[in-house]
């Protein structure tokens, strides 16, 4: 299977698109104390660059190379890295172009294109600083596109895959968001096509939903865990929650699913 440098994403770049797509905003200053972490800026084409923040454990330990939703930046998560770096885990959350401390507008076509450099510069990263514990790719609502290409791209490298909140099916959420793809020639086969790219991948996967999701629904989560092709996977039901009350609901359970895929990872 091709990965995404090599699709054409084009047909979602229009204006009135990405105006629902992507809602970026930049970093306020919060979240600067408590963890230690490592601000990086990964380059990628068009002389643009990346916002990113690793939080880390151990050498030994498994790195989650994260990329979150479109209306959250890495200095959301700041709190979060400190319980994963308790848990023996190193964080590694990235922006898109726009976001956080990035630079650049962001666009479907740079997204899927920039995920493949940041996941090459993260992989060298870790491995200069003599950090040798298995990659586990994670994505979060619109971030499950660039994690499970990723995933699939990348499966000798990439020891475990996670999504959380992500999309089945690229139609009906775009219907959700009130665009008529049919107007601009979107087909589910030449969109971001999830569920064929995931029964692709055969490492551990967990798949992580809420019950009352209000933006993908439940059964979306329900259809990539059934699609996957790996042997070894899990489906975490969040009870109550909906998109946007994961960790409200479920933190403890969500921790310890991801603590238990990066254990599996290592060991794959």
């Amino acid at each position: 299977m091709k990965d995404s440098p090599g699709t054409d994403y084009s047909s979602f770049d229009r204006p009135e698109i990405l105006l629902y797509l992507f809602h970026p905003r930049a970093e306020s200053g919060f979240g600067k104390g408590g963890a230690a972490y490592e601000d990086l800026s990964i380059p990628v084409e068009d002389g643009e660059r990346i916002g990113a923040r690793l939080y880390t454990a151990d050498t030994s330990s498994p790195t989650i190379l994260f990329f979150h939703g479109n209306g959250e930046i890495v200095e959301d998560y700041h709190e979060l890295g400190a319980l994963y770096t308790r848990l023996g885990l190193n964080f590694l959350p990235v922006d898109y172009r726009g976001y956080g401390r990035s630079t650049g507008s962001p666009t479907v076509s740079a997204m899927m294109r920039d995920c493949h450099e940041v996941f090459e510069y993260a992989c060298e990263h870790l491995a200069a600083a003599g950090r040798t514990g298995p990659l586990v790719v994670m994505g979060r609502s619109l971030g499950s596109a660039s994690a499970i290409d990723l995933a699939v791209a990348h499966q000798k490298r990439v020891r475990g895959l996670i999504i959380e909140s992500g999309f089945a099916r690229t139609i009906p959420l775009l219907r959700l968001l009130g665009i008529d793809a049919v107007r601009y020639g979107i087909a589910e086969e030449t969109a971001f096509d999830n569920t064929r790219k995931i029964a692709s991948y055969r490492g551990p996967t967990l798949i992580i939903h809420a019950e009352h999701d209000h933006i993908i629904p439940f059964e979306d989560g329900v259809m990539l865990h059934s699609m996957c092709g790996s042997k070894n996977k899990h489906m975490l039901e969040i009870k109550t929650a909906d998109h946007n009350t994961v960790f409200q609901y479920g933190l403890k359970d969500y921790m310890e699913a991801v603590a238990r895929l990066a254990a599996d990872a290592a060991k794959a």
